[in-house]
């Protein structure tokens, strides 16, 4: 049963709605209305926005192919070093941006523990789209991960030893019975993971570089904007932020719930 919130705590989290709110109230008062259309359909934004949405299209997919069966693992699979593998899944979220492109460089960069190989294989990810697309892997999954992981903790799991007593394998169970009784929290989880990776700056920037057509997205678009053109930043900024909320209103309520620790 909800109640009217005492004073001592509404006036606090009255000043916190707003410092959030301000900053954003600010982009819509600045926008360029007038010509926003004109400047949204500019070839230059155009580009970046189609290779926005490849790139976070394909991260994705891949966060699905990758996070599913890992979220699966958190939730039912015991095995050692488990509170290891979460901490892994959640860093990405909580490193410095800037921080996580470096880590890719050492990582997967040409001089990096995998880049020897990678480049016997004849593949290069710096500087590349390719390189976009695994720097917002690298932050965006995690969000699936996390939201899919905590689904599946909460879902008795009388229902998939029901599947498999009926002769259902493993990958049966969980098509046909766990993902669709999951299917709210993935699609939330899929939401988020791609309204992440389409917001991606930092790890993008250092990983893969700002290279008009290659790996200039939206959000290094309006990077760039912000030193020749800070009405066009501001109308970039515009779109990314109505992108966003519309994932979020979309997701409100029926899909999008407090976040509940899961059981270690």
């Amino acid at each position: 049963m909800r109640r009217r919130p005492p004073l001592p705590l509404a006036l606090p989290a009255a000043l916190a709605v707003a410092f959030l709110l301000v900053p954003l109230l600010g982009i819509a008062a600045d926008a360029p209305w007038s010509d926003l259309a004109s400047r949204l359909t500019a070839p230059a934004v155009t580009e970046a926005l189609g290779l926005s949405l490849l790139v976070s299209g394909w991260a994705l997919l891949i966060s699905l192919l990758l996070g599913v069966p890992l979220a699966w693992l958190l939730a039912r699979a015991d095995f050692p070093g488990r509170t290891l593998v979460r901490c892994l899944v959640i860093l990405p979220m909580v490193l410095p941006p800037t921080v996580a492109g470096v880590a890719l460089l050492q990582g997967l960069g040409r001089r990096g523990l995998l880049g020897g190989p990678l480049e016997a294989l004849g593949v290069t990810l710096p500087f590349s789209t390719a390189g976009a697309v695994v720097a917002a892997v690298f932050v965006s999954m995690p969000f699936l991960v996390i939201s899919l992981e905590g689904a599946l903790t909460g879902l008795d799991p009388h229902f998939e030893e029901a599947a498999a007593t009926m002769g259902a394998g493993p990958l049966r169970t969980l098509r046909l019975v766990t993902l669709p009784m999951t299917a709210p929290a993935l699609a939330a989880g899929a939401a988020l993971c791609w309204a992440r990776a389409l917001g991606e700056f930092g790890a993008t920037i250092t990983f893969a570089g700002n290279l008009p057509g290659t790996t200039q997205t939206l959000p290094l678009k309006v990077y760039l904007l912000l030193q020749d053109d800070p009405v066009g930043a501001t109308a970039v900024s515009l779109l990314l932020l109505a992108i966003a909320a519309a994932v979020l209103f979309a997701l409100r309520g029926r899909w999008l719930g407090p976040l509940r620790p899961s059981p270690d």
